[in-house]
C-alpha cells in the first residue's frame, strides 16, 4: 500500500492544496482520488493567479464573460465556481460516505475583505449560496475581522475554512468563534451540524527563522508549534463545552495542516507529511509534495496527543532570540498581504486577458 494509503487508513485526509483546469479537464485530479487516496482540495487567491496565468485553459471563458458584461470580481468568482463545484462532484462520494466529514473543497473570500467583517459574511454567504454545493467551504481569514465574521458566518449555517493561522492563540481564536456561532444556532432552535475546518500553516515559520536559529533546530519550530496546537485541539474536543455541543449534534472543527511542502532544499521533501500524521486531521499538500509522499514517504507513527517536546523546542527557540508572539502576528499579516497581492495580479490579468483578441482574430477591426 502507498504510504498516502496508509495516512489515509491512520484517520488523516489527505487534500490538494491546488487547483487548475487542467486537473480537472486531464484527469489528473480523478486519478488522485483513484490511486493517491485524496479526499479533497483547498484553494487560495495565490494558486488561481498561478493557474490562470500559466495556463491558456481560462482564456476563452474570460473572453466569453467579459463580452457578457462581466468583470473584475465578478468575473473571476464564475471562473473559480465552475472550476470549484466540478471538484466537488470529483469529491462528493468520499461526502456522502463520510456523512459530511471529508469530500470538501475550498473557496476563499476576497483577501481585500480581510479587516471588513460585513462584507466577509455578505461574500460569504453570496458565494456558498451560489455553489449549490453541501461539500463547499467558504474560506475566511483569522484576522480580528475573520474571526467575527467567522462566528457570524457558522451561525447562519456556512461551512468554514478559517485560514491564516499561525499560532495557539490565534487557532483557539478561530476555534472559539466557530463554538459560539453553534452554540448560538442551538440557542434559536437551528441545526448544528455546520462543518468548519481551522486551517494551521506550518512551513512559513521555519522559512521565517531560516539563518537564526542554531542548527539543531533549523526546520523545529513549525512541527513544534504544529504538535501543541494539536495538544490544544484534542484538549477541546475532551473539553465539557464541547461535549456539550457533540451531544446536541454539532460537529468538530477539525485541525487542518496547511502550508506542509517543504521549503528548504537541504531537508526532507516528505518532512511535514511525515511529522503532521495525526488521526482527525487534514493536510493539504502541493502537488510536488503529494508525489513525493507516494513515492518514497513513510508512516513513522502520529504526533503525540500531549504535544511532546513542543514546549522544550519552542522555549529552546525563543531562547535564540525569536519572539514567537510577534513573529506569529507578523506571518498572519504578510500571509494576508500576499494573498491581496495576488489577488490584485490575477484580476489585472483577467482584464488584460478580457481585452484579447481570439487566436486567429488578432488585426481584424
Amino acid at each position: 500500500m502507498k504510504a498516502t494509503g496508509q495516512l489515509h487508513d491512520l484517520g488523516q485526509s489527505l487534500w490538494l492544496d491546488n487547483i487548475t483546469r487542467a486537473l480537472l479537464s486531464g484527469g489528473t485530479l480523478r486519478e488522485y482520488i483513484d490511486t493517491l487516496s485524496v479526499t479533497g482540495l483547498t484553494s487560495n487567491p495565490t494558486i488561481f493567479d498561478n493557474a490562470i496565468r500559466t495556463s491558456g485553459l481560462y482564456d476563452a471563458a474570460i473572453r466569453q464573460k467579459a463580452a457578457a458584461g462581466k468583470s473584475g470580481e465578478e468575473l473571476f468568482y464564475e471562473l473559480a465556481l465552475e472550476d470549484l463545484t466540478q471538484a466537488a462532484d470529483l469529491f462528493r462520494p468520499a461526502h456522502d460516505s463520510t456523512r459530511g466529514v471529508d469530500g470538501w473543497v475550498s473557496l476563499e473570500v476576497s483577501p481585500l475583505l480581510a479587516d471588513d467583517t460585513a462584507g466577509s459574511v455578505a461574500t460569504a454567504s453570496r458565494l456558498h449560496a451560489r455553489a449549490q454545493r453541501p461539500n463547499l467551504f467558504i474560506k475566511l481569514p483569522g484576522t480580528a475581522a475573520g474571526i467575527a465574521a467567522i462566528e457570524e458566518s457558522i451561525f447562519r449555517g456556512i461551512p468554514v475554512n478559517v485560514t491564516l493561522l499561525f499560532s495557539e492563540a490565534q487557532y483557539l481564536a478561530a476555534a472559539d468563534a466557530y463554538l459560539r456561532g453553534i452554540e448560538r444556532r442551538i440557542a434559536a432552535g437551528l441545526d448544528p451540524a455546520v462543518a468548519s475546518v481551522a486551517s494551521v500553516f506550518v512551513s512559513r515559520w521555519d522559512t521565517a527563522v531560516q539563518g537564526k536559529v542554531p542548527a539543531p533546530l533549523r526546520n523545529c519550530l513549525g512541527i513544534a508549534v504544529a504538535r501543541k496546537i494539536y495538544r490544544t485541539y484534542r484538549q477541546l474536543l475532551a473539553s465539557a463545552r464541547w461535549k456539550k455541543l457533540d451531544a446536541a449534534g454539532a460537529r468538530p472543527q477539525r485541525v487542518l495542516w496547511a502550508s506542509t511542502g517543504t521549503k528548504d532544499p537541504t531537508a526532507s521533501d516528505t518532512l511535514y507529511v511525515e511529522a503532521l500524521a495525526a488521526p482527525d486531521t487534514i493536510n493539504t499538500m502541493p502537488e510536488p509534495t503529494l508525489q513525493a509522499f507516494a513515492a518514497h514517504g513513510r508512516l513513522n507513527g502520529t504526533m503525540p496527543p500531549d504535544g511532546g517536546d513542543a514546549d522544550s523546542v519552542l522555549a529552546a527557540i525563543e531562547g535564540a532570540g525569536v519572539n514567537i508572539t510577534d513573529l506569529a502576528a507578523r506571518l498572519q499579516h504578510e500571509g494576508a498581504e500576499a494573498f491581496a497581492r495576488s489577488w490584485h495580479d490575477m484580476l489585472a490579468r483577467i482584464a488584460t486577458r478580457s481585452a484579447a483578441p481570439e487566436p486567429g482574430n488578432a488585426g481584424t477591426r
